[in-house]
Order: structure tokens, then sequence, then C-alpha cells
């Protein structure tokens, strides 16, 4: 039967809760770095050991996303969103009253923590929220939430530094924590898995992942070919050992039954590629314009239009994508995006911001017209006993996009340091746009592609005292 939802005074409630957490959690991952000079004077540490305020965050975030999705499916959606509320706001707390270095960088870990259990099934949560013909409305909410807190990160933490100090910006998240607790209350209670986390698939989960952030890394660094090629083959052993593993496993905690779907599979490797394109622009960018004389801070105002425009089309796209084949606007707000990459390239020096702002909206307009369809599409081909699985999946998929275009902007700008700069950026701008047209053909490869039904013996088995508490309330507490 099809899901339908909560009614509307706790969908709002509901949506308040996920948006703020969400808000918060994409906040947190960047306006910690305009602050980073300040931390290093205030706890007396180098430039380069404040850079792990950063990774120290982002490396907790890329080990939880999948154990927190799959523990969404075993114990409910609304527990795991809630507890990593709880635990991102407690740590934003402590990261602000930090008496050392060493607790500040323990502090951002925990947080990290608490923004995977967020993040990994906030989608998966919107399945339950909203009836299942308004999906797509949904991840488009969802999307738009991101990409305006993405766009604010920097004015919000420069706008705090400017009045406080720099533990403010982890204070501020205390009294959104406690409101976006007080909302959470309306959040729907999903069915659960009769299963059971696998720990060692968890650890392995952990080495790979941490070992793929380090060989792209090395990739974008001038470490030796023999170095990297020996980090690059314990990933390979590693990761075998993994998959092999997760191919026993019923349910797996990387999920690649799912990834046996070809929808599943296309939509994530489109993912992929989008979120790869998106960061070496995001990155080429500024290092074009302020070569070519703009400041920093008209460098901000020239990047501003991309993340408006997103966030004005993804709720657009997502309505869209209820009634239109989501790989065709996937597909074609990819093509758009490519279309602004290759304009902007092209730009004269100088060029007139009004042109650049003209490029900035087709990127964010087209990444928009992707994103909350590649969403929908992703979460709708996931099997309703696998939802968890597809939420953490989508936002590893997107990790993983970002990481590895930050690994390639290193790479292309290393290899044209002797062209300049400027140089460097345009090679990142035309592979950007490379990325994306590749994300189109895999997105429109799933135009007709039927949306498999779950077998029914894949289906998790009820437990045995709530065999018939499924729908809204099944992983609320025994009566």
């Amino acid at each position: 039967m099809e899901n339908d939802g909560l009614p509307a005074g706790a969908r709002e409630r509901a949506m308040a809760a996920i948006g703020i957490g969400v808000a918060m959690a994409v906040l947190d991952g960047s306006i910690a770095n305009v602050a980073l000079p300040a931390m290093a004077r205030g706890l007396a540490v180098s430039p380069a050991a404040s850079v792990w305020v950063v990774n120290a965050f982002q490396l907790a975030v890329v080990v939880g996303l999948l154990p927190c999705a799959a523990l969404g499916d075993i114990i409910g959606f609304r527990r795991v969103f809630v507890a990593g509320l709880v635990v991102f706001t407690a740590s934003s707390g402590a990261c602000a009253l930090a008496p050392s270095f060493g607790f500040l960088i323990g502090a951002r870990a925990i947080q990290g923590l608490g923004c995977a259990g967020m993040t990994s099934i906030n989608t998966a949560l919107l399945r339950f929220v909203f009836p299942s013909r308004h999906l797509g409305r949904a991840v488009g909410f969802n999307a738009a939430v991101v990409s305006v807190s993405a766009a604010a990160g920097p004015s919000v933490a420069a706008a705090i530094l400017a009045v406080a100090p720099w533990p403010m910006l982890f204070a501020v998240n205390v009294p959104l924590g406690v409101v976006a607790l007080t909302m959470a209350g309306a959040l729907p209670y999903t069915p659960l898995s009769h299963q059971r986390l696998d720990l060692p698939s968890v650890v392995m989960n952990a080495s790979t992942m941490l070992l793929l952030i380090f060989v792209l890394d090395q990739f974008g660094s001038a470490t030796p070919v023999l170095e990297t090629g020996a980090a690059a083959l314990v990933l390979l052993t590693v990761g075998l050992v993994f998959v092999r593993r997760q191919q026993r496993l019923a349910p797996p905690l990387l999920p690649v039954d799912l990834l046996a779907r070809p929808v599943f599979a296309l939509s994530v490797v489109t993912a992929i590629c989008s979120f790869s394109a998106q960061t070496l622009a995001y990155l080429a960018l500024p290092f074009v314009f302020e070569a070519q004389g703009a400041s920093q801070v008209a460098t901000g105002l020239l990047l501003t239009p991309w993340p408006l425009a997103n966030a004005v089309v993804a709720p657009i796209a997502g309505r869209l994508a209820d009634r239109v084949a989501p790989g065709g606007l996937g597909g074609a707000g990819m093509l758009v995006m490519a279309t602004g990459l290759v304009l902007v390239r092209f730009l004269p020096p100088g060029g007139a911001p009004l042109e650049i702002a003209f490029c900035m909206v087709l990127m964010g307009a087209g990444f928009g017209f992707f994103q909350a369809p590649n969403g929908r599409l992703l979460l709708a081909s996931a099997p309703p006993g696998r939802t968890g699985a597809g939420s953490g999946m989508l936002a590893t998929a997107r990790l993983t996009g970002q990481t590895v275009g930050a690994a390639l902007a290193a790479v292309v700008f290393r290899l044209a340091a002797a062209d300049g700069v400027v140089a460097g950026g345009h090679a990142a701008l035309t592979l950007a746009a490379g990325f994306a047209v590749v994300a189109a053909v895999f997105s429109l490869l799933r135009i007709g592609r039927t949306v498999p039904q779950p077998h029914p013996q894949t289906q998790p088995q009820p437990q045995p005292q709530r065999a018939t508490r499924t729908g809204p309330r099944a992983d609320s507490p025994a009566d």
C-alpha cells in the first residue's frame, strides 16, 4: 500500500526538524574553514595542524555514513536521526568550550559522527514524511536546504566572527539543536529490519573509506609514484575483501544487492560524476576570478548566483520529478550545467559580471534540475525495507564525488603549475564539463528502465512482538 506520509501539522514540524538538522550539518562542514587562522592563534598551533579541525569532522562523517544508514533500517530512522542530533548538539557545545587543541579535535570527530547520523538517513525519513506521490517534492526541499546552507556558510561565519570569538561558531548550534529536538517528536516511526549490524563490515568500511581518501589525496600531492601505488594496492586489497564479505551478507552494509539494480547503480554513478564536476568548478573558479583581478569579496559575489539558482530550481525540479521521468530531467540538468561550465571557461579575462552571473545561474539551475530528480529516483529504486541503505548510499556518493573532485583539482593545478593559475583553473573547468556530460549520459540511460519491485523473500522479517505494527509506528516502543 502507498505510503500516505504524515498529516499536515506533523509534516511541517518533522520537516522543520530535518531542515534545521541538515542546515547545521552542512554549515559546520564549511564555516570552520573561515575561522582556522583565528583557531590556530587562539590555541597556539600551526596553520598545518589547525587543518585537522576540518579533517577530523570530515573523516568521521565518511566513516559513519553507511553504518548509521544500516542502523536506520535496524532500529528506525527516527531514533538514528534524533541520536545524531543529540550527539551533534552536545559536541557543538563541547567544541565551543574546548580548553585545548586536542580536546577540540576529539569533539569535532564526535560532531562528525552526529552529522553522519543525521545526513545518512535524512532523505530516507522523507519517504515517510511525505506521501509517495510527493517524494520528489520532499527531495527537492532537502536539496534547497543544502544549497542555501552551503551558500550561506562563509557569510554566516564572517558575520559571527565580526562580533564574537571563534567558539561562537559552534555555540550557535546548541540553541538551534534544542529547537530541532522539540520538533523531532513529529518525526515518523518507520518499519524495522530484524537484522544485526555486522561489526567486521563496519571496520572494513572505515578502512576502505579512509584509504580511499588517503590515496586520492596522494594523487593531488607530490608524493612519489611508488608510495602512491603501494597505497592504492592496499586500498584495492582491502576493498575487495570488504566487497566479497558484503556479497555474503543479507542485508549488506555496502548495498551491493541494490547496486545490482541498473537504475540504482546508474543513479549512484551519476551522483558521483555530478558532485565531482561541482567540486572541480567550486575549487577552480575562485582561483580564476582572483587571478584575473577580482577581490575576495567580488569573487564571493560572483559565485553566489550558483547556489541561489540551485536553491530556487531544486524544489521545482523535485515537483516535476513526481510527474516527469527523473532520468530525463537529470540528464537535461547536467547538460545545462556542462554548457555553463564551457561558457565560463571561454569568457575573456575580466568578463562582465552579468555574463559571469549568467554562467553561474546556468550551472546552479542545471545542478538543481539534476539533484532532486536523481535523489528521488535513487530512493524509489530501493525497496521499502532498504530505504536506509539507499539514503546512506546517496550521501556516500555525494561525499565520494566531492573527494574525487577535490583530488583531481589538486592534480590539475599541480600539472599546470608552469602555465599559471588561470591555465590550471581552465583545465579544471574543462574536466568538470566532461564529468557533467558523463553524468548526463548515465542519467539519460535510466529513461524507460523500470524500478524493480522487491522480492518477498528479500524483505526484512517483522520482529516477533511487532508483527502487526508496521507502518507509521513500527519503531515505537513496545506497549
